[in-house]
């Protein structure tokens, strides 16, 4: 197995769901962008995420359209990740997926950029513009090198989607808990429970739900259902506000306080 499916046996293991965090890699550069990884690994996150900043992220809200922004400004490269990825992994060995556009992709090449991609340490891949039905050729690319290709699912999501999804599934499924683009929110729908309990029941892998979770209690009540949280405006907004050592400790505080907000919540199920 590779990192990310032992991650999640590991997790599974102690009843727990895994924290997954993103940040977007080159905010506000890669040197920081390397401590924030380890510092949120030392704080309780099990996979990371790494955002590849893109100059039309249709997905993202305003959070990390303005992260993407400092990114780029700031000269961040897909072969700059890559090298970041590469460096990581000298000193982590955190699953670790990049989550972006196709676009980049396309341009450097599917198969160059799965082969480099997993020379430098990356585990997975989720691209949030490439449908199931249009994959065929980076699913072939990541599965030559041993990455997995990880698609997302939504609550207008159609038995035929998830079917195929769960066909081609490898490492989880991205569950996005509202419609619309990222950013933190108030309030977790009534409906999402019910919702993720059906899905995962269709799948062969775990299923992590995101967009949207702000705070630790939204966190626990999310990961007493799922396999997996995905934390991330919420936490990029600490790039807006925090530099240097500060913003290490900041985000590594709001991380502890999500970890811990969800094994208590995992561990009231259990006791009840």
């Amino acid at each position: 197995m590779g990192r990310i499916a032992d991650k999640f046996e590991e997790t599974g293991k102690r009843g727990e769901s895994a924290l997954v965090t993103f940040v977007t890699a080159g905010d506000p550069d890669l040197k920081t962008t390397a401590e924030v990884v380890l510092e949120l690994e030392r704080s309780g996150a099990d996979v990371i995420e790494l955002g590849v900043p893109f100059s039309d992220p249709m997905a993202d809200g305003p959070t990390i359209q303005l992260s993407s922004e400092r990114a780029l400004a700031g000269g961040t490269t897909l072969p700059a990740i890559l090298d970041l990825v590469r460096e990581l992994r000298s000193s982590t060995q955190i699953p670790i997926v990049l989550m972006g556009y196709y676009n980049p992709i396309f341009i450097y090449g599917a198969e160059r950029f799965a082969a480099d991609a997993a020379a430098a340490g990356v585990d997975g891949l989720l691209i949030v513009d490439l449908p199931p039905e249009e994959s065929a050729e980076l699913k072939e690319a990541t599965g030559r090198h041993g990455m997995d290709l990880i698609f997302l699912l939504t609550p207008t999501s159609d038995r035929s989607r998830i079917e195929t999804v769960s066909g081609l599934a490898s490492g989880f499924v991205y569950y996005v808990s509202v419609t619309g683009v990222t950013g933190a929110r108030s309030e977790i729908a009534d409906t999402l429970a019910g919702r993720v309990t059906q899905v995962k029941g269709e799948l062969s892998v775990p299923l992590v739900v995101g967009f949207g979770i702000s705070d630790p209690a939204q966190a626990g009540e999310v990961a007493k259902v799922s396999d997996g949280v995905v934390v991330g405006s919420a936490l990029v907004k600490h790039f807006e506000r925090y530099q240097g050592a500060e913003l290490l400790a900041q985000a590594g505080s709001f991380v502890k306080a999500l970890k811990e907000g969800m094994q208590n919540a995992r561990g009231a199920k259990s006791a009840s």
